[in-house]
């Protein structure tokens, strides 16, 4: 390590440890790098427009947060909780099983954890609370546990990243979450069956199974937008940062033409709720691609390759050692630093060590999830703690056996690499 990285070092995690903003803890820390390298500050802004330049696919961050903000502001989330109450909400623990399942189909339109917690979850943390039948802290707990599947089954803002740093198919990223999101569904509901009848859950009064189809119809529209994103990508009709601007279109007509749910105003208000969510996220990239400059200048993720290949690690040992890292990394830093400054470290090796990196990246965004409902800073939980007032402490105590099956899921797609590459080899992908 040279002396002007860990200049970088020092001035990066200084400033985060103070509190500062991430994004500009990365780039006061690039810029600090720099100067001492005696390299003019005009090449992080070459850095920068080069970036951005090569990495059309970044629209797709802002179109799916508009996607999501658009759903949440309209009658859709309702419809769709409607639609869940009457498929699962008959079963003891009804009203979890709908908050798990709501947030697979929710996550099949957002793309975003932050944006299913805080919006679809605020909704069904007041229908599990307002009865008195489930623990408020349990109610948020399951909810920061499902909401963890929202950027596993696609669309997914992290898989996007990820592509933009592995050079990796997003196509073939998006097949590769489903299962494991679904997996991950599974489990969630497992426990939850587990804690109701272990704790005594009482039953929800069952709908009416002839009221089935209505709610379905009535919810239809919104189911629709996953097989519109998927069929857009996968059929050869759009990219995925048209189907992206598909998703945002397709949200604003449906809620503000066929649901009629959706004013100008409030259009306004979600235009300028996600440019500001979008300039977040873009902070944090732009500080990433010129971090990334000075990461590549020290060669340290060839380094680590040679190092790591140097020690005989084993594909299995390299993976579990990733993991474990990533969940620490996870407690203390958001998920869009962890996929643009820290996986891209592990990429070289991983190649060297010939693990297929649509496995690596699922894997790797399912861990970054995890951490953000991993105690003490899980940002999930501070974002549900924020939006219901349900005190922190509440949410910790309840959320540790979800947390449980989700790192069991996640142990066991880490070692089955067939798991999350089974649907995209079943659409073309030679690699794995």
């Amino acid at each position: 390590m040279t002396f002007e990285f860990a200049i970088c070092l020092a001035v990066m995690f200084g400033l985060a440890g103070i509190g500062a903003p991430i994004a500009y803890a990365i780039l006061i820390g690039a810029f600090a790098y720099l100067a001492a390298a005696g390299q003019g500050i005009g090449i992080a802004g070459k850095v920068l427009m080069d970036g951005m330049y090569n990495s059309f696919i970044l629209l797709a961050v802002p179109l799916f947060i508009v996607a999501a903000n658009i759903m949440n502001a309209g009658t859709i989330s309702d419809r769709l909780l409607s639609f869940c109450v009457a498929l699962v909400g008959r079963f003891r623990g009804g009203l979890g099983h709908v908050n798990v399942v709501a947030s697979l189909i929710f996550s099949g339109m957002s793309g975003s954890a932050v944006a299913d917690a805080a919006g679809i979850g605020k909704i069904i943390i007041q229908m599990m609370t307002k009865t008195g039948q489930y623990p408020r802290g349990y109610a948020a707990a399951i909810t920061a546990a499902s909401a963890t599947i929202g950027p596993i089954i696609p669309p997914s803002i992290p898989m996007v990243l990820y592509a933009l740093v592995s050079n990796t198919s997003i196509g073939y990223l998006f097949l590769g979450g489903i299962v494991p999101g679904l997996i991950m569904g599974v489990v969630l509901m497992a426990m939850n069956a587990v804690l109701a009848r272990r704790r005594g859950f009482a039953l929800e009064a069952p709908v009416p199974l002839a009221e089935l189809p209505r709610r379905t119809a009535n919810a239809f529209p919104a189911l629709l937008m996953p097989a519109i994103l998927l069929y857009g990508i996968y059929g050869g009709v759009t990219t995925p940062t048209e189907a992206a601007a598909v998703a945002a279109f397709y949200a604003l007509v449906l809620s503000a033409l066929f649901y009629r749910a959706l004013s100008l105003r409030a259009l306004f208000d979600i235009l300028v709720d996600s440019a500001r969510s979008s300039a977040a996220v873009g902070l944090v990239i732009g500080g990433a691609l010129i971090l990334n400059y000075v990461v590549a200048s020290e060669n340290i993720p060839g380094l680590l390759a040679v190092h790591l290949t140097g020690l005989d690690v084993s594909p299995v040992g390299f993976m579990l050692g990733v993991m474990l890292v990533l969940l620490v990394l996870g407690c203390v830093l958001d998920a869009t630093t962890i996929i643009l400054v820290i996986i891209p470290l592990f990429l070289p090796a991983a190649r060297e060590l010939g693990i297929d990196l649509v496995h690596f990246g699922v894997v790797a965004v399912i861990n970054c999830m995890i951490g953000l409902i991993t105690p003490p800073y899980g940002i999930l939980l501070f974002v549900i703690n924020a939006v219901t007032r349900i005190p922190l402490s509440e949410i910790i105590g309840e959320i540790w056996p979800f947390l449980g099956v989700l790192l069991i899921a996640l142990l066991w797609l880490a070692l089955a690499p067939g798991v999350v590459l089974w649907l995209p080899r079943m659409f073309g992908y030679a690699g794995g």
